[in-house]
């Protein structure tokens, strides 16, 4: 019994432990260094499942391609016009913090979980020659993001949709 008193605490010490370094910002990884879009595509999906993006079909070869593949957002007016309401969609959201929003067609949010501190860039990038918004949305760290990427690009094109 005293054997599984200590594998509680411990299993209880070391999630605190998580917590704190969370709250020290120590679980929200490096900004990368080339974001933004480059001859008319964002940075590649991640090698691992914790990124979706709309132009995944770009990378045929891509390990991951089939997991981040997701599509891309319909305008709600023009390019720039778009861009302008999800980024108000975006403020809404808890922890997301636009960083780069010009009105050029290019938006850059970090997205920060509550708890952990986990930080996700998000890119939406207007795609004049094919009239939709490009996405991109990864975490900085970890293999798997349980579906979160995903799920916030599907609740800003929700978003969109109603938006009038």
């Amino acid at each position: 019994m005293a054997f599984i008193k200590w594998i509680v605490f411990a299993l209880l010490a070391l999630a605190v432990a998580a917590v704190v370094a969370g709250q020290l910002g120590l679980l929200s990884g490096r900004m990368p260094d080339d974001l933004g879009a480059k001859d008319g595509r964002l940075k590649p999906p991640s090698d691992t499942e914790n990124s979706v993006s709309s132009q995944a079909g770009l990378y045929p070869d891509h390990p991951m391609r089939g997991y981040a593949e997701i599509a891309p957002l319909a305008l709600s007016g023009n390019g720039p016009a778009t861009i302008a309401k999800a980024s108000k969609l975006l403020q809404a959201m808890p922890g997301v913090k636009i960083i780069q929003d010009k009105g050029d067609g290019y938006l850059y949010a970090q997205c920060t979980t509550r708890w952990m501190k986990f930080v996700d860039d998000l890119e939406l990038w207007y795609d004049p020659s094919r009239k939709v918004v490009q996405v991109r949305s990864a975490s900085r760290v970890g293999r798997k993001d349980f579906g979160v990427n995903r799920q916030r690009v599907e609740t800003l094109r929700a978003g969109l949709g109603k938006v009038g």
